[in-house]
């Protein structure tokens, strides 16, 4: 029997890899922030801890690594972007307790909680609403830009439709009015908007649809409230998709 649809994903190196993209763009991201100078080192010091906290508790089940990594973040890194992390974990872990690991499969969905762009609404559920999200865009990715996720000549009014249709959903029919209170970690009109202004701005500018849908994800979230940790949102996320595409790859 086929098992490609059940592939476990190797939480060390998974985040590991975010550590090493964090640590090749470091420089960058300390630049780019404007205030402390130092978003490049949180970031880093952020998924060091991560990492290490994965590989302590590398015999437990997923929902026990993501919760202890929460745990031990919170108590060493006192950083803004750390504690988004931080709790984004958290969130993670009781959106898949009760598994024991996480496939290729839902992977997605720890991309999408770890980075605050998941209701509040669907924390817990690990299968319903704002948690398929990512899911539902990269597959719109795949019909209208192949497989390798590379540009097409059209499809992009696709792409947005997809994701604007994805965020709508989030919401839970809740987030529809422009509350920029928001308050309840749900996506609003505003969320929607920008996410959608994210995606053609990348389009436009030359950027690969992936890096588009990525663009708008992060825009969405808590990961995105500055410019900078908008900068390294992306670098977050893609690292994610990208490693995870890389063990669903390996496993067929």
């Amino acid at each position: 029997m086929a098992t490609t649809n059940t592939s476990s994903v190797d939480l060390v190196k998974l985040f590991g890899a975010v550590a090493n993209t964090l640590s090749q763009n470091q420089t960058a991201l300390n630049e780019a922030d404007s205030y402390n100078h130092d978003h490049g080192d949180n970031m880093v010091q952020t998924f060091e801890v991560i990492t290490q906290a994965m590989k302590e508790k590398k015999n437990a089940s997923a929902a026990d690594q993501l919760e202890y990594a929460a745990q031990i973040l919170r108590s060493k890194s006192g950083s803004g972007s750390s504690q988004i992390y931080a709790e984004g974990l958290a969130n993670a872990a009781s959106q898949f307790t009760g598994q024991k690991t996480i496939s290729t499969d839902n992977a997605m969905q720890l991309v999408q909680t770890l980075l605050g762009a998941a209701s509040s609404a669907t924390q817990g559920s690990g299968s319903t609403g704002s948690g398929d999200l990512l899911g539902s865009l990269l597959t719109g990715l795949g019909s209208a830009a192949g497989s390798d996720g590379s540009n097409a000549s059209s499809g992009s009014g696709d792409l947005l439709g997809s994701l604007l249709t994805g965020l709508t959903g989030a919401t839970g029919g809740e987030g529809t009015s422009a509350n920029t209170g928001n308050t309840d970690n749900s996506l609003d009109l505003g969320d929607i908007l920008n996410a959608g202004a994210a995606f053609m701005q990348t389009k436009q500018s030359g950027g690969s649809n992936l890096d588009a849908i990525v663009n708008a994800l992060v825009s969405g979230s808590k990961a995105g409230n500055q410019d900078y940790r908008a900068q390294s949102g992306a670098l977050v996320a893609n690292t994610l998709i990208k490693v995870i595409s890389q063990m669903a790859t390996a496993k067929k």
